[in-house]
């Protein structure tokens, strides 16, 4: 049994620090499960974090929606290549800029459909953008500001995504987050259902992740901290009745499902192995990866709806692992080459995207080293 001692002592000392109220991790090495937690759910409060204490994941949403939308494609509802303008028709005549930085009424026609597959891999030509262009002020006024799940129906959400051109034409640009949102109205019409029973149906149900949804159903979550005070409206947007849920970032769950989750996908126990590959290998050729460099710096790229790292650029890397991080303090990655999953999950607001979890993953990396050897 391997003693992950070191791990568990550097997030006590990440408590102790202030730096964050509590933790909760989950390893699986060499085919062997661990769990820890420590601290409480909030700076003022004496309630202990326990390994099955849910949290908002936000981004790490991104790979469960991945997965079930090819558990359809397993299943013959769509492929990965087909127009998705046969579900969405808010999407059948897309517009695009002239230029990203142009004004949003200087568009011309898309010179292709948006595939599912454009949706999965982020490259749809539309997503975060420098907070200062016109595009980006118009989505905002016009369809939704993140990170808060989106308040309106999956409706008028697509009605209004309508609204505002694409930046890039469609497959020419990597940008991040709209392709889930839009991927999660388009996984609901096809099924015919609320997306939270088609979750139930294809992941959570089989699985028996009995904590993993889209709302706390009344449990106490951990206080979420953003600049060193509580995040109140984005704690908030996960105790009300939800209208729209998306796999953009609005799950709640537990290590120890997530855990569960990444092991059955690492074990192709839910996709066949010939999906479960194309989801975890790169699928931005070329220029395509430039918006995930700009975002998260080099060494990364992107599958279908999870990151995979492509160069080393930390000792915990390695070419072939893939997971990704939510902006509520979250990280999970299976790396493949070391028999590895780990997962650690804070409520402390990330700084950014090029955050590394670095109190978590480089004693984990000593531990599993020193296991090797």
């Amino acid at each position: 049994m391997t003693d992950f001692d070191p791990v568990w002592r550097s997030l006590d000392r990440q408590v102790a620090a202030g730096w964050a109220p509590g933790f909760t991790a989950a390893i699986r090495y060499a085919g062997e499960p661990a769990y820890y937690a420590t601290g409480t759910l909030a700076f003022d409060s004496d309630q202990p974090m326990r390994t099955g204490t849910r949290f908002r994941i936000a981004s790490l949403s991104k790979p469960v929606g991945a997965v079930l939308a090819l558990s359809m494609v397993a299943d013959g509802l769509f492929a990965l290549d087909d127009p998705v303008a046969q579900w969405l028709p808010e999407l059948a005549e897309p517009r695009v800029l002239v230029r990203p930085d142009a004004p949003v009424d200087q568009a011309v026609p898309a010179d292709r459909p948006i595939t599912v597959r454009h949706l999965l891999t982020l490259t749809l030509g539309q997503g975060a953008l420098p907070a200062d262009s016109p595009l980006a002020k118009a989505y905002v006024e016009r369809v939704h500001q993140g990170p808060l799940p989106p308040l309106m129906s999956p409706d008028e959400f697509m009605e209004r995504f309508s609204r505002v051109p694409l930046a890039y034409q469609p497959g020419t640009r990597w940008l991040y987050h709209a392709g889930m949102d839009v991927l999660s109205v388009l996984l609901g019409r096809v099924a015919g259902a609320p997306l939270s029973a088609v979750l139930r149906e294809r992941v959570t149900d089989p699985l028996g992740m009995r904590a993993t949804s889209f709302q706390s159903d009344g449990d106490p979550l951990p206080t979420v901290y953003q600049d060193g005070e509580s995040y109140e409206e984005y704690a908030r947007s996960f105790e009300q009745p939800r209208v729209f849920d998306s796999f953009g970032g609005g799950l709640v769950s537990t290590v120890e499902d997530y855990l569960t989750f990444l092991a059955a996908l690492a074990d192709d126990r839910l996709l066949p192995r010939e999906l479960r590959e194309q989801l975890t290998a790169d699928q931005l050729p070329g220029e395509l990866r430039a918006g995930v460099t700009e975002l998260c710096g080099p060494g990364l790229s992107w599958g279908l709806g999870v990151a995979v790292t492509t160069d080393v650029t930390e000792p915990w890397t390695s070419p072939g692992r893939y997971g990704w991080f939510g902006g509520s303090g979250t990280s999970a990655w299976v790396d493949p080459s070391r028999d590895l999953i780990g997962i650690v999950f804070s409520q402390r607001w990330v700084a950014g995207p090029r955050e590394d979890f670095a109190y978590f993953w480089r004693p984990l990396s000593e531990v599993v080293q020193r296991a090797g050897t």
